[in-house]
């Protein structure tokens, strides 16, 4: 090795943020091994690299010691101080063994050793950006498909969007640009491994954070998201301004701005709906499309008895309860609904009991 690749050190320092020293002293690591590995060299030894010139040293090193066990490891003190009067026992004598053709190694060896600490950093650099960014969504293009795992490139390493955190009918063709959630980073030895989803509720609502600027400013605020992916969300919202309609504000003019979140999950219904500290109203508010008659609340059990008109009974549970599955999620609430004729049985049969 040379000053030249001195040079190629320090323009990696600069470029890769990588100490130059942290490179030499893992190059001189390497070559020992090297070194013993192409020499079938059991001894002691220690590698030494000029930090100005590129040089490379190879000394072997050997413990001052009363009685010599192993000759490749111990020298007598007798024998020491032939060779220097003012050595102790302790003391450990390097003696030059470098090879002839030993640069030949040592530039192989630090190229290897170069490449994979840069691959190291660069690795790292991408896993600190990553984890500070769980939770948040990224946009990214479908690089291939292996054993339903579609991998997601997003510029500088790839996302893993596994079966189960896919939406159910919907297909990822090589090349399509998506959005996805991010949540979790994770580091393995390969790399950061970044894990996204796009049936998680936080995606609707980064989603709504990036359409609606009222969102992104902090006047509206979503309280809570109950989604069940590729079918329905709901979104409950507050305005912190009394000029604001925080619904109005989500849903845009001639709404343009839901619209395009819908679009995004591929046609997945969304209601959105006014958050109240009211328990009452923000349960009749949760059951939307459906009207509500009347919300009797248990807050010991955090459980409520909703009454809807005969006619909106079945609106109000959803198909398959998904509706009513909705609300409870979104509100935090046990939600009982029965129809105004079912009401009235229930009243007449606990008065006569």
């Amino acid at each position: 090795m040379n000053g030249e690749f001195i040079e190629a050190l320090d323009q990696i320092e600069k470029e890769k943020g990588i100490s130059k020293d942290i490179l030499i002293d893992a190059i001189e690591a390497a070559l020992i091994s090297g070194y013993k590995r192409n020499y079938g060299s059991a001894q002691n030894v220690k590698v030494y690299i000029n930090r100005d010139t590129g040089e490379v040293r190879v000394f072997s090193l050997k413990d001052v010691v009363d009685e010599v066990e192993d000759e490749l490891l111990h020298i007598s003190l007798e024998d020491a101080k032939k060779i220097d009067s003012n050595y102790e026992i302790g003391d450990v004598i390097e003696k030059e063994v470098t090879p002839k053709n030993f640069g030949r190694i040592a530039a192989q060896t630090a190229k290897q050793v170069v490449v994979q600490r840069i691959r190291e950093a660069e690795r790292g650099i991408i896993f600190d950006e990553f984890i500070n960014r769980e939770s948040e969504i990224v946009t990214g293009i479908v690089q291939r498909i292996s054993k339903g795992n579609v991998f997601v490139n997003l510029g500088k390493t790839e996302a893993i969007l596994a079966p189960g955190e896919q939406i159910e009918g919907e297909t990822y063709k090589h090349n399509d640009r998506i959005k996805s959630y991010i949540v979790e980073v994770k580091k393995t030895t390969k790399g950061p491994q970044i894990m996204v989803s796009r049936t998680h509720p936080g995606l609707v609502k980064r989603l709504f954070e990036l359409e609606v600027p009222e969102i992104h400013d902090g006047v509206v605020e979503i309280k809570s998201v109950a989604r069940e992916a590729g079918s329905r969300s709901k979104l409950a919202v507050h305005s912190h301004d009394m000029n604001v309609d925080p619904v109005g504000a989500c849903v845009g003019h001639k709404g343009v701005r839901v619209q395009a979140i819908v679009d995004e999950l591929k046609g997945e219904k969304i209601d959105i709906i006014k958050w109240s500290e009211n328990p009452e109203e923000f349960i009749a508010s949760s059951l939307s499309p459906s009207k509500v008659v009347k919300v009797e609340v248990k807050d010991d059990e955090k459980s409520a008895l909703v009454v809807v008109p005969d006619f909106q009974l079945s609106l109000a549970i959803g198909k398959e309860g998904q509706n009513a599955r909705l609300a409870a999620k979104l509100t935090g609430w046990k939600i009982d609904i029965k129809s105004e004729t079912q009401y009235k049985e229930y009243i007449q049969q606990k008065s006569s009991s």
